[in-house]
């Protein structure tokens, strides 16, 4: 354990000593970073899906109003594109587009290149919703890590990139 994590210990520190007692013959530093890891993502995401349901949204269906928009003008995309982008079923992505179709923010129709298919297209009220939501995101997430200064913030993102490339490799 780090000098550091001596004098300021989180909530895993406490589980590593635990298990470093128990069993010394393992090294657990990769199960202190999962667990970090793991904590971490389960005190973000109350928070983040706190400012999702300012704008009346579920974090799924932000994260389909943000693939329609991110996606360009004119911020349309094919059910089957939608599910691939954020790794959902197809039932699961019926649901999302069924609910933020009947709010108005988005809009199903024939695809034109496929008769058997749709499309799923961002209304402006969609457009306006996600926009809204997306800056009170950035802002809301961005106080989240300010306990990070940027060399840190920067150094994270890089450990986090290379981690994950390992990952989906």
């Amino acid at each position: 354990m780090s000098e550091t994590s001596q004098e300021h210990p989180d909530a895993v520190d406490g589980v590593i000593a635990a298990w470093a007692r128990e069993r010394p013959d393992l090294d657990l530093d990769a199960i202190a970073v999962a667990g970090r890891l793991g904590r971490v993502s389960l005190l973000l995401l109350p928070a983040q899906e706190a400012v999702f349901a300012r704008f009346g949204l579920q974090k799924g269906e932000f994260d389909v109003l943000a693939s329609l928009r991110r996606s360009g003008d004119p911020y349309t995309l094919r059910p089957s594109q939608l599910s691939a982008a954020l790794m959902l079923t197809r039932a699961g992505m019926t649901n999302r587009l069924d609910r933020l179709e009947a709010a108005g923010l988005v809009e199903r129709t024939l695809d034109p290149e496929d008769r058997r298919s749709f499309r799923v297209r961002l209304t402006d009220k969609g457009h306006g919703i996600v926009d809204e939501a997306m800056t009170a995101h950035t802002a809301n997430v961005t106080r989240l890590l300010s306990g990070l200064d940027e060399e840190q913030l920067q150094a994270l993102d890089g450990l986090l990139r290379t981690l994950l490339r390992s990952l989906e490799a």
